[in-house]
């Protein structure tokens, strides 16, 4: 801190530094612009979509918090996204058992959403002929064909 000298040689009031304000919320604004665009990619790359939540603007401090709380929930995104790409590898992981080792995984399903794919397609380990297929332990992968049909 600078302090001024009166006349007199004795110590006045502190002379503080001048805050260019507008440069600060232009500069907070930037990277709460980035962290905005960061977020919105991140939660669009997970599929199912990831809630992110929003934020308002109003003061230099609030929009210090904002930009904190942004980089939070950037962070908080990418880290669910990231456990929720190990599931649905997992998934994709079992899949690919469940086809070669059916009897291992009898029941098992696993639908086009658990391995982060749209649409209705699932795959369910099912004994063949029913009953008698159970108990004789021929169990195989049904692969649904998709979607039901609409009705009105």
């Amino acid at each position: 801190m600078v302090y001024l000298e009166s006349i007199a040689g004795s110590v006045t009031s502190p002379v503080l530094p001048e805050v260019d304000e507008r440069a600060a919320r232009r500069a907070l604004r930037a990277q709460i612009a980035h962290l905005e665009r960061e977020l919105a990619s991140a939660v669009i790359a997970a599929y199912p979509r990831l809630p992110a939540g929003h934020a308002h603007v109003r003061v230099l401090g609030e929009i210090e918090r904002i930009r904190d709380d942004l980089a939070d929930r950037v962070a908080d995104v990418r880290e669910r996204a990231a456990r929720q790409g190990e599931r649905q590898a997992a998934k994709r992981v079992l899949i690919e058992r469940m086809l070669l080792h059916p009897d291992e995984h009898k029941w098992a399903r696993v639908s086009n959403a658990d391995i982060g794919e749209p649409g209705c397609k699932s795959w369910h380990v099912v004994p063949r002929l029913g009953l008698v297929g159970m108990l004789a332990g021929w169990w195989h992968v049904k692969i649904s064909s998709g979607c039901p049909l609409a009705t009105s």
